[in-house]
């Protein structure tokens, strides 16, 4: 799936945006090239910001250790393979592979990967189990970039995306075809329509070429950056303090200190307060934090012993509620043995399916595709499913520009402070949040920032 095909095809025709030679080569050094210098820095996540952080400054010689909460590295980029498929809890695309650091790093760490091909309309049904007409589904398609190219214009800083373009296309607010449209192109890429600035909505740069699905999990990847890391896991930070020339760590009782911190946790976790910061953050920074919104995406894997669905890529469906299970990912085109169909649920539809069991999630997924195949069509015989917003790891999935978000929010969060704390994470990435490779290039930023004092 092109998870900013808009976008993507707006800018048809610009350059592709290619890779420095520093951040190429950062990404394709293994060894070590300095002795210790005598320096030390902690991460604060081990995720892919933290991980390419804490590998690039080991490489120039510096004393890295990485703590990390959970019992894994990866945060985000997390894999679950109990049911004998990679399911990729987190980030499942490399957007975009030309230019795009993930593509390096795929390749040598071993990710196997699947080219997407965006063919839903073949196979894209209205409530009854009626197949949609293509040209209709299709004129809707373009008309939807159309209205995305220009909606800005009719934009301002006060309202929200869903405010304008409903004022803008009354008559389409309510129709399924559109909800659809905005869900799976627009809120999925974004957040919440709601609440998403109907001025930046389309903001940030995009790699071009194809899109590739993770087949064998997207944890291949933090896994090879951690290797050789001094990484220390179920560690939870509560406390930071940069007051003195050294930078204290309060984690799990224990108080660790250095010459320079780097925290990389997602834009969630510095919203919730959980970690303390003495002094208190800059006010530009706390006012980033608030600013910028936390958008939520779940995703579920359902297995089943024979394959009842249509063999295209993708399966849509138009359901009058938004957001809820209007998208099937056949995990069968790029696993053939795999009897698996992968959807998603959205925004404050997310969050409602992580207050619900699992037999009334699965209710509600085959309701949508019985209403397609047929009420005979089995119960799965599993699901595995994801709790992004009460994950106490992110709170939510990833960032985008809210009503009143300012661009210059990204860099806010970015900002060093006395040379000593340092910020790394998708959300701190202004050409680039929200994405896997958003999150590894601000990792390597931060580790140039250092290693450049």
């Amino acid at each position: 799936m092109q998870r900013r095909k808009f976008i993507i095809d707006t800018l048809t025709g610009l350059p592709i945006l290619l890779m420095t030679p520093a951040l190429l080569s950062s990404s394709c050094n293994n060894g070590d090239d300095n002795e210790p210098n005598g320096k030390s820095v902690i991460i604060i996540g081990a995720g892919i910001s933290g991980l390419a952080a804490a590998k690039k400054l080991k490489e120039k010689g510096f004393d890295i250790t990485v703590l990390e909460a959970q019992d894994k590295v990866g945060g985000r980029l997390r894999t679950n393979r109990t049911l004998g498929v990679a399911f990729d809890e987190g980030a499942s695309w490399i957007h975009g592979i030309n230019g795009n650091p993930i593509s390096t790093l795929a390749q040598q760490a071993g990710m196997n990967t699947f080219e997407t091909i965006d063919d839903q309309s073949d196979a894209c049904y209205d409530l009854g189990g009626v197949l949609r007409n293509s040209a209709i589904y299709d004129n809707a398609e373009t008309e939807l970039y159309s209205i995305l190219n220009t909606l800005k214009n009719s934009g301002n800083a006060t309202q929200s995306f869903e405010t304008i373009f409903n004022n803008l296309y009354p008559t389409k607010a309510n129709d399924r075809l559109w909800k659809f449209l905005l869900s799976t192109y627009v809120t999925f890429d974004t957040g919440d329509l709601n609440n998403l600035s109907s001025l930046l909505y389309n903001e940030g740069e995009e790699f071009g070429g194809a899109e590739k699905i993770a087949t064998n999990g997207f944890d291949t990847i933090p896994n090879f950056l951690a290797t050789g890391l001094n990484i220390l896991l179920n560690q939870r930070v509560a406390k930071i303090d940069y007051s003195d020339t050294k930078v204290k760590i309060t984690h799990n009782g224990t108080v660790s200190e250095a010459d320079y911190v780097v925290v990389t946790v997602p834009l969630g976790v510095l919203k919730s307060g959980n970690i303390e910061f003495v002094p208190a953050l800059p006010s530009a920074k706390q006012n980033a934090i608030q600013k910028i919104g936390m958008n939520c995406v779940n995703k579920f894997i359902l297995t089943w012993d024979t394959a009842f669905w249509d063999n295209t890529q993708y399966i849509c469906y138009t359901p009058e509620v938004k957001d809820k299970f209007n998208y099937f990912v056949n995990v069968k085109k790029f696993h053939p043995s795999v009897n698996a169909l992968m959807t998603f649920a959205y925004a404050d539809y997310a969050r409602q399916t992580e207050t619900m069991a699992d037999a009334q999630l699965i209710n509600e997924i085959m309701t949508h595709l019985r209403d397609i195949y047929g009420t005979n069509i089995p119960n799965p015989t599993n699901m595995l499913r994801t709790k992004w917003q009460a994950n106490e790891n992110s709170f939510g999935a990833y960032s985008y520009t809210a009503v009143g978000t300012e661009i210059k929010h990204f860099d806010d969060l970015a900002e060093e402070i006395n040379d000593k704390l340092f910020f790394a994470g998708e959300h701190t990435e202004a050409d680039y949040f929200s994405t896997a490779h958003g999150a590894y290039l601000s990792g390597i930023r931060e580790a140039n920032k250092i290693i450049e004092l």
